[in-house]
């Protein structure tokens, strides 16, 4: 399954497992949200990155203690019509204030490539390699946006106003 990560298909370092697969003695790993609560303390101390796949059923809050130590969370899109993942990312972007990896796991398309970007997602496991290739020319189509969201990009309203500003327009 091609990742795009960066605006790019990547390679991917983390090895997926299962909740029964025994634990590599090192290397990047994303174990599923019951084995990653269950053995926290475990998965910490062995060489080598960790990553959680969290189901968008879950509550978002009972990550949030382990947030510093998480090096990728990737977020599942059960189906496309099914956005609760959107809102786990906000949550993750805007309130906690996570910076490491967001991916889009699951049901990614590429119709919905640029509102995963907005909600702060940074990397898309995609079923298809068109998807993967077609990436870059989704995410360039838009360049200024009305709503603010959790990637971080400058609304229009506020790119105005730092223009109006740095002309001098009502100082």
């Amino acid at each position: 399954m091609p990742l795009v990560n960066g605006g790019k298909i990547a390679d991917d370092s983390f090895v997926k497992l299962a909740v029964d697969t025994p634990l590599p003695e090192g290397g990047d790993i994303l174990v599923p949200a019951e084995r990653f609560l269950g053995e926290a303390e475990a998965l910490f101390k062995r060489g080598g990155r960790i990553g959680v796949i969290w189901p968008n059923n879950r509550d978002i809050a009972e990550l949030v203690p382990h947030l510093g130590k998480i090096a990728v969370v990737a977020l599942v899109f059960p189906s496309f019509r099914d956005g609760r993942a959107y809102s786990q990312a906000r949550l993750l972007r805007e309130r906690y204030n996570y910076r490491g990896e967001l991916r889009a796991t699951g049901q990614v398309l590429r119709d919905q490539f640029v509102f995963m970007l907005r909600a702060g997602f940074d990397s898309f496991e995609v079923k298809k390699q068109a998807d993967a290739e077609a990436f870059m020319q989704t995410a360039k189509r838009y360049s200024v946006f009305y709503q603010p969201t959790g990637d971080g990009r400058i609304t229009a309203l506020h790119r105005r106003m730092q223009l109006r500003h740095s002309e001098g327009v009502g100082t």
